[in-house]
């Protein structure tokens, strides 16, 4: 579990950016974090991985303090992508890219190259293990970033903004990727703008408000709320309209689809126009 206890963070010379937070994000959830910039989003992914340090309260990660607990060792239970991953990728091949942080962590060389090949699998990378990172496209490089984050094999895994750059099909096939590994066992956390995504695949929206958090629930209790949504400025989407007009119990456009079908079901058949012209008088 990463919980967040009375957590406080101010950068240097800055106003606080993280508010009294207090919140638990369990093992095996698949969370989405939204909130306009500026609302702590990215601070509180880098608080949760021990890249900073609460200037009030604590963060604990399965018990481990971050404050207390080096950031090296953080990795192995929590991973963190950032949004650009040009950030992360620096090496000449994609065997040494995703084998990097497995080297600096002492792991031997030959559980080093079943980690990268089971990575590589995780997240549908099938380039060559030659390859450079630099010649991949924005999508392929993000889903690198994630195995490097991978053959570490962390039960958190955090991604911040990592649809930026990416049309509405590699979005879909990025989240796919973390449906697996959700499904997998895996805790997944995603930062986010794309509110039907997070409609579609997660188990739990926490919305972030200047530092604080003002929403905390099911997809269907946060991103079901119209009414919220509006008063925070958050613009609902197409899909989002519609499973209210549905009174769909499901985000996702399969679920509004059966609610659809399932009132049509319900209401009386009608007789088509040429039944009603030769349709004789009642007796």
């Amino acid at each position: 579990m990463i919980f967040f206890e009375n957590v406080s963070y101010q950068y240097p010379r800055g106003p606080l950016a993280i508010r009294d937070v207090t919140l638990e994000i369990r093992k095996g959830e698949f969370v989405g974090v939204i909130g306009h910039s500026g609302a702590g989003k990215t601070t509180m992914a880098k608080l949760a991985v021990g890249l900073l340090k609460p200037t009030r309260g604590r963060v604990l990660v399965d018990g481990a303090d971050t404050a207390k607990t080096p950031v090296s060792e953080l990795a192995r239970k929590v991973g963190y992508v950032y949004q650009n991953p040009d950030m992360m990728l620096f090496a000449s091949s994609i065997l040494e890219e995703v084998s990097f942080a497995l080297r600096n962590l002492g792991y031997p060389e030959g559980e080093i190259e079943e980690r990268v090949l089971k990575a590589l699998r995780a997240v549908d990378l099938n380039k060559p293990l030659t390859a450079s990172p630099h010649a991949l496209s924005f999508g392929e490089k993000h889903r690198l970033a994630i195995a490097c984050v991978l053959a570490v094999e962390p039960d958190y895994i955090i991604l911040d903004e990592p649809t930026t750059g990416l049309d509405y099909h590699r979005c879909l096939l990025l989240f796919e990727v973390l449906k697996k590994l959700h499904q997998a066992g895996r805790t997944v956390i995603v930062i986010t703008h794309d509110l039907d995504l997070l409609a579609r695949f997660s188990t739990r929206v926490i919305v972030l408000e200047r530092g604080t958090v003002v929403r905390d629930g099911t997809p269907r209790e946060v991103l079901g709320d119209i009414e919220f949504l509006s008063e925070h400025s958050f613009i609902p989407t197409h899909l989002l309209m519609l499973a209210k007009k549905t009174r769909s119990d499901e985000l996702t456009p399969e679920g509004i689809a059966r609610a659809v079908a399932a009132h049509l079901r319900g209401l009386p058949e009608l007789d088509s126009p040429a039944q009603s012209q030769t349709a004789g008088p009642t007796p």
